[in-house]
């Protein structure tokens, strides 16, 4: 690491900086910044950053790191002026945020931060972030393409399955929707495939009579909805989130995207987010706005365990809880059930989904499948056979896999699953009638 006093006179030059109230709070990412850019950077404090930044020595700076925790909440024109100094001179920002509110984490995102990483840095975060930043510089400096003769008019496809879209009805409020969380119990158990897939199948049961559905991802750091049905993420995602107070449903369904005209989706925001960045106020205030404008409203929950999951738990009337045959989700059911009971939450609503169950010929695994739930004291009413390779292929397609693997046995669960929570809605909606 570089200090303060000699950037100036080194002469290699300094590609980029920390810049913290005192960076020895962040030995993380002084780890990291050393395994990336060896010696060539350096370390600022707040007071010097705005001198080095006015000075020709900082037009080396591929990026500056600015690194702010709760105590610098109260020091926050500093650093807005500080990253409005940066984009001035074409400086890329990285914002390192420790437990910073969202209102203060909300400012500084909106000054233009070109990431954002949590601290504690996860592996590789800020690899990948800095990475993000060269490719972006890359794609920025090189040079335009000759501009091609306009198309006909005629040419012109309007209607392409993943154009950016969003729902083409008006928000009326008077619908009720049916809420169907999806938790992943252990990481990889496919959670995130089941909702997309789920929530397509519910759109598409009828061709005459189908259900209203809306998918929405609140995993804010690693949610993958977008990419599982080819959708862009739209910035006013972020806006919503972070401003649901003043937000309606008009707003809601503009942040929304429309998959093959029949699915709506709020994905993930563009930029990973602490998911602390919401109250359960703000979930609150969203799922009720969704439930109003459908029939369906499926959540792709972040495996953590938030101060809001209580609030989705609360509105759901099934949450599906996905495991798989093996200890760790074992573990994971016994600390989620026994941490539900603890707070006196609905731990009644889960439903466990078994995926990658074993096949029916498979007697030995089945009774271990028996023996497991036995154990855990739950009922595993649904068992999902393993996909295979199609699923991941489907994934990467951005496909649901009733468009790219239509015979595939697990979406052929998934569908007759869809299909009886769309009639035992069907069921109870006419018996109040």
């Amino acid at each position: 690491m570089t200090s303060v006093a000699n950037l100036q006179p080194d002469p290699a030059p300094i590609l980029a900086c920390t810049i913290s109230r005192d960076v020895q709070n962040f030995d993380l990412l002084i780890d990291d910044m050393e395994n990336e850019l060896g010696e060539a950077w350096g370390d600022l404090s707040f007071e010097d950053a705005l001198i080095f930044l006015g000075q020709d020595e900082s037009a080396t700076l591929e990026f500056v790191a600015i690194a702010v925790d709760a105590e610098d909440e109260v020091d926050l024109s500093r650093i807005t002026e500080i990253i409005r100094t940066a984009k001035a001179k074409s400086i890329k920002v990285i914002l390192i945020a420790d437990q910073v509110g969202p209102a203060a984490l909300h400012q500084l995102l909106r000054l233009g931060a070109e990431d954002f990483v949590p601290y504690p840095l996860p592996d590789g975060a800020l690899h990948e972030a800095i990475e993000r930043i060269r490719t972006a510089k890359t794609v920025e400096e090189a040079p335009a393409p000759a501009a091609a003769p306009a198309p006909a008019p005629a040419a012109v496809i309007s209607d392409e399955p993943h154009a950016e879209k969003g729902p083409a009805f008006k928000a009326k409020g008077d619908r009720d929707a049916v809420v169907l969380p999806v938790h992943g119990l252990a990481g990889g158990c496919g959670a995130s495939t089941f909702a997309a897939n789920l929530a397509w199948e519910l759109a598409t049961l009828s061709k005459t009579d189908a259900p209203r559905v809306c998918l929405i991802d609140f995993d804010f750091q690693y949610g993958s909805a977008a990419t599982y049905l080819d959708l862009p993420r739209k910035e006013a995602v972020f806006d919503l989130l972070t401003d649901t107070a003043h937000a309606d449903s008009d707003a809601m369904l503009a942040a929304m995207l429309t998959f093959n005209d029949k699915l709506h989706v709020l994905t993930a925001p563009s930029d990973m987010l602490p998911l602390d960045i919401v109250s359960p106020e703000d979930i609150g205030r969203i799922i009720d706005m969704a439930r109003a404008n459908f029939d369906f409203v499926v959540i792709d929950m972040p495996r953590t365990i938030v101060a809001w999951t209580e609030t989705v738990l609360s509105r759901a009337h099934v949450y599906f809880a996905l495991m798989e045959l093996d200890l760790r989700s074992a573990q994971n059911v016994l600390r989620l059930v026994r941490a539900l009971k603890a707070e006196g939450l609905p731990h009644e609503k889960l439903r466990y989904v078994l995926n990658r169950a074993p096949k029916f010929t498979d007697l030995s695994a089945k009774s271990r499948v028996k023996r497991m739930a036995e154990s855990l004291d739950i009922t595993i009413e649904v068992q999902l056979p393993d996909g295979g390779a199609q699923i991941t292929q489907a994934n990467d397609h951005g496909l649901p896999l009733s468009e790219n693997a239509g015979k595939n046995p697990l979406r052929k669960e998934i569908q007759k699953l869809a299909k009886s929570l769309f009639d035992l809605n069907k069921a109870v909606e006419t018996g109040r009638g």
